[in-house]
């Protein structure tokens, strides 16, 4: 399994026939690769949103309707992204599972908010924030935390699905910090790879992985993703 991290929780899979975005938050996110977008969506299979927040919205809009890609999220998001003109879509709801060409994808409890403000000031709820969970036909299987605190129920998580590599945010103020995550990824997991995210990206959260790796104590399970890098996670 191929990963790239695109900055904030915007990763790219290559798997199989499998080429999906998570969260592709490009147009405004200061430490994207501008040169990096047409990569980012060569022969893309899918898009996978986490929440209704635009830092993890992101591009999704746009990039379906360059690429056909279908998108994948909760019931809510997805109505309102098919207000936005998106048509190739698959949705559920929290524990829940999906079925695509060569993967699963399972919606698992995140504790964080999702919505959307409009121009006329109006808040919009865009359903309940989730972690996505992945399963490979090829036998990988990947848990992205989406934007979430700790909580006591990723025991079940790693009970129900036994993730191997997990994407965990790290940043604080609007996530759990670094100190915390290496307590949910100790406590409740055995990720044979663990890849921090969602800092870095602005001035109010953290701007390193440096307290996660120390919390983590050094762990090589550890992998500090560089932008726009290609790695081989197995």
């Amino acid at each position: 399994m191929k990963l790239t991290w695109y900055g904030h929780a915007a990763f790219r899979i290559e798997t199989g026939d499998a080429k999906i975005l998570i969260d592709p938050f490009f147009t405004g996110n200061p430490t994207f690769p501008e040169s990096d977008r047409e990569q980012a969506i060569e022969g893309l299979t899918h898009i996978a949103i986490t929440h209704g927040h635009g830092d993890h919205i992101g591009d999704s809009v746009a990039i379906a309707k360059q690429t056909g890609a279908k998108v994948i999220s909760n019931y809510d998001l997805i109505q309102w992204l098919q207000r936005q003109g998106i048509e190739n879509v698959d949705f559920g709801n929290t524990g829940g599972t999906v079925h695509q060409d060569g993967f699963s994808v399972t919606w698992v409890q995140a504790f964080h908010s999702s919505g959307q403000v409009d121009e006329n000031g109006v808040a919009h709820s865009l359903g309940m924030p989730n972690g996505l969970v992945f399963h490979f036909d090829s036998g990988e299987s990947l848990y992205h935390m989406g934007d979430t605190d700790i909580f006591g129920d990723m025991a079940l998580i790693e009970e129900l699905h036994q993730p191997q590599v997990g994407i965990v945010p790290i940043g604080d103020r609007f996530t759990m910090g670094g100190a915390v995550a290496a307590l949910a990824c100790k406590r409740y997991f055995n990720f044979k790879t663990v890849i921090p995210c969602h800092y870095g990206t602005f001035p109010l959260i953290d701007g390193n992985a440096d307290k996660f790796v120390e919390a983590m104590d050094n762990s090589d399970v550890v992998r500090v993703a560089e932008i726009g890098q290609v790695m081989d996670v197995d």
